[in-house]
This record gives structure tokens, sequence and C-alpha cells, in this order.
């Protein structure tokens, strides 16, 4: 778990100067060409500069350990972040809307196009070879706040692919109007985005269950360490960030001493530690007679 802490701060933090480098590189090409387009892939990448930095801060106190005032822990502060990377998307959509039109409006060739596109380019390779390594670290640590910045940045990739492609097609046929036309796409393409990173964001925020494939290998844990008790009922889950939180009843005979069903717990409590990581367990024990029949029968 430290481990992975390091690892997903120190990739927080090697954003925030990879993203004003890409920045550069955008804004170098837009200053090229004059290409409304290549200026809506710039503005957006002044989102993912905000969100880099807001991503390593909400990424640092989410570390925290737990305290009086937070007992749970401080995880879900890369929700927060991840929140605010897509309300700072749409903000960029509509910044990018705003360009577009004016540049239907007045249209205007494109000046010094293969070197801008070139320019424009090598910041998009950068940006995906980048995306790759926060999603697969990202999904890897179960960490909200790198899997929005990679999302986004994939998304960038896309917009940029797509800005080079359509460019071209605007300098082959000579059609000024393309240009515009093109940031027009790019802005309803990074809106979605926005869309899906705030609602994903805010599904966390609501104490969403653990995956599905997890859950069941939970309760086989379970049926398979509980020897000694009779029945596991009400088993709940939910997921703040990196750490999942398993709560159930374990129902034991009502001879048994309080040591014995403790020395279950504990074994339980082990064996889920060991399968998933980060995860915390909270066992409610209950006498012979609380048995609900339904949950998992252990006996």
């Amino acid at each position: 778990m430290p481990h992975a802490s390091r690892t997903i701060r120190r990739l927080a933090f090697w954003s925030i100067p990879l993203a004003f480098g890409v920045m550069g590189l955008k804004f170098v090409a837009w200053y090229l060409t004059g290409s409304i387009a290549l200026y809506s892939d710039a503005l957006e990448s002044i989102v993912n500069v905000i969100a880099a930095l807001a991503a390593f801060i909400a990424i640092g106190y989410a570390q925290k350990p737990a305290d009086t005032g937070h007992p749970y822990g401080h995880h879900k502060a890369e929700y927060f972040s991840a929140v605010l990377e897509g309300v700072l998307i749409v903000v960029a959509a509509l910044l990018i809307v705003n360009e577009a039109v004016g540049g239907l409006m007045a249209p205007k060739r494109i000046e010094a196009p293969m070197l801008g596109l070139a320019v424009n380019g090598s910041a998009a390779l950068i940006n995906g070879v980048w995306a790759f390594v926060l999603l697969r670290i990202g999904r890897r640590h179960r960490s909200p706040a790198l899997m929005a910045d990679g999302h986004h940045i994939f998304s960038d990739v896309v917009t940029s692919v797509g800005v080079i492609a359509g460019l071209g097609l605007a300098l082959a046929f000579d059609q000024p109007r393309l240009d515009p036309l093109l940031a027009l796409i790019v802005a309803f393409n990074v809106l979605w985005q926005g869309w899906k990173v705030i609602a994903s964001s805010v599904d966390g925020l609501m104490d969403r269950a653990i995956d599905p494939a997890d859950e069941l290998r939970i309760q086989q844990i379970i049926k398979a360490e509980a020897d000694g008790a009779i029945e596991a009922h009400d088993i709940r889950t939910r997921m703040a960030g990196r750490v999942s939180f398993v709560e159930f009843h374990l129902v034991v005979d009502g001879e048994m001493t309080v040591e014995q069903s403790h020395e279950i717990c504990d074994r339980l409590e082990t064996a889920l530690r060991e399968a998933v990581e980060g995860v915390q367990v909270i066992i409610h024990v209950e006498p012979g007679h609380k048995a609900k029949d339904e949950g998992v029968r252990l006996s």
C-alpha cells in the first residue's frame, strides 16, 4: 500500500511539468498556423495543467492517515479532484464554441500548416504515451484522480488526431470554414468527455458498491475461512478511492465464547486483506437465533 501511494503521487507530480510542456507545444502550433481548431486544442490543454495541479493536491490529501475528524480516512478527496476536472473540461468546451462561432463568421486561411501540424502531432504523441501510463497505473491502484486525468488526456489525444486529419482535408480542398467547423466538433467531444468524468466521480462520492466480481470473491473467501460460524448476511461494500469497505453480520452458535468468535473474525479479516488490496473490514457477531437463512450459509 505505501509503495502504491508513492507511485500514484509520483505520477501525479510528473503530470504537471508534462502538461505545461504539451500546452506550450500546442500554443506554438496555433501561433504558427492561426488555426482556430488548433487554438481550441490548445485551450483544452490549459485544463490539463489545472487538472494536473488539482490531482496532485487531492492525491496528497487523500493519502493522509485517518484522524479524529475523519476516522474513515481522506480517500474521497480524489473524487473531488475528478469532479473539478470534469467541470473545467466543460468550461474549455464552451470557450472553444465561442472561438469556433467567431471563426465561422470570419474564416481565415491557415499559415505554415505543415510545421504547425507537426508540432501539434508531437504533442499528441507525448499525451498518448502518458495517458496509457496513467490509465494502466490508475486501474491497478484504483486511483480516481489518475483515472480521470488519464481519460481526459486520452480524449485530448483523440481530439488532436481528429484536428490534424480534418485540417489536412481543409487544406486539400481549400475550405477555410472547415477549420472552425472542426473546432465545434472538438467542443462537443470535449463536452461529452467532461460529462463522463463528472458522472463517474459523483457516482464514487455516492458510496458505490465494489465490482460484482470482487463481491463474489469476498463471499467465497467468507465461506472458505469462516469455519465454525453458521451464516454471514447483510454483506455490504462500498468504495472510497483506493480503499474498499466491507461490512457484514456473522452468525455463530450462541454457546460459543467471545474468544472463539473473535478468532473466526481475525481469520476472516486476514484472508480478506490478503485477497483485496486496501480493504477495511467490519464484522458484527450475532448469536444463532439471529440467522436469516439468507446470504452466505457457512454450515
